[in-house]
């Protein structure tokens, strides 16, 4: 309970509009304000405006370190964005809720089923609990064809760097990973497991190798994550994957085993906007979170 005391000292500070709060976002998301200010519909003078204003009225404090055309969150911008993505939840829930008491329906949403295992049960569980009667559909594939269906109104997929489409919601490093009680010099043609026979990730597995001169062969192929992950784990392949999925029973290989490093994979959330509901913006939201946790 705030006493009256409280109350007068809470009037005492300042408030942050929460279009202010989502343009800083975009800047923190994007690298810069140009992409930021083409998310929000504002021009780039706005989009200064607005956080120079943040910086120097409301705050007093800087946000943000800028290096040419990129810009960087200081300490003080890094402690903001927390507050800004509660808030901006916050601020969603509570229009979704009141607007919408009864938030009924369905939607549709695709990833690849290795993010199912690691990031969608929290996401899950956390809208539920929200939002009990919103019945989710998941379908689990490959990027690939992922990327060619139009019945899903959000859609998890992996881009790599300069191919990038729809909203960031994390890098990830590739590393090499094997079972503990694989040894790697016992191999004359190193076995592969692959998710994907032209996926780029393959291909960056392949490439490594090739630039090496390591013989290798592909011995395992599947679509399904977990088969992979069974298979590697099970000490028969070693396979590429994002460095949060490497799970306790497995490890990473380095270049003390001759294994060179690897690219960087962006985690994009896609908007179908033909199935857009205030329903399908609250669960992205709750998936950007999550994803960034």
């Amino acid at each position: 309970m705030l006493y009256i005391s409280e109350i007068d000292q809470l009037s005492n500070y300042p408030s942050i509009d929460t279009d202010v709060l989502r343009t800083f976002v975009a800047i923190a998301d994007q690298g810069g304000f140009t992409r930021a200010g083409e998310l929000v519909n504002r021009t780039q003078s706005a989009v200064s405006m607005q956080m120079k204003r943040l910086e120097e009225d409301v705050l007093q404090r800087k946000l943000f370190e800028r290096d040419g055309r990129q810009v960087r969150l200081t300490p003080e911008g890094q402690v903001l964005l927390g507050y800004a993505r509660r808030i901006l939840k916050l601020h969603s829930e509570v229009f979704n809720t009141l607007r919408e008491p009864h938030m009924v329906g369905l939607v549709r949403i695709g990833t690849p089923d290795d993010y199912v295992m690691r990031y969608l049960p929290g996401i899950l569980k956390r809208f539920s609990k929200a939002y009990p009667l919103i019945q989710i559909e998941m379908h689990c594939e490959g990027t690939p064809i992922l990327m060619q269906r139009r019945d899903l109104a959000l859609t998890v997929v992996s881009r790599e760097a300069g191919n990038e489409i729809g909203e960031l919601l994390r890098n990830e490093r590739m590393v090499w990973v094997a079972s503990p009680c694989f040894c790697v010099d016992e191999h004359e043609a190193l076995p592969l497991a692959i998710s994907g026979m032209d996926s780029f990730c393959t291909q960056w597995a392949r490439a490594s190798l090739d630039a090496i001169g390591r013989e290798y062969r592909l011995a395992y192929h599947s679509s399904n994550g977990a088969a992979i992950q069974a298979v590697v784990g099970a000490g028969l392949a070693v396979t590429v994957m994002m460095e949060s999925l490497v799970t306790e029973d497995l490890r990473i290989l380095g270049s003390d085993e001759g294994f060179g490093p690897l690219h960087t994979v962006n985690l994009r959330l896609l908007r179908n906007p033909s199935m857009s509901s205030p329903i399908t913006e609250c669960l992205a939201e709750y998936i950007l979170e999550g994803f960034r946790l």
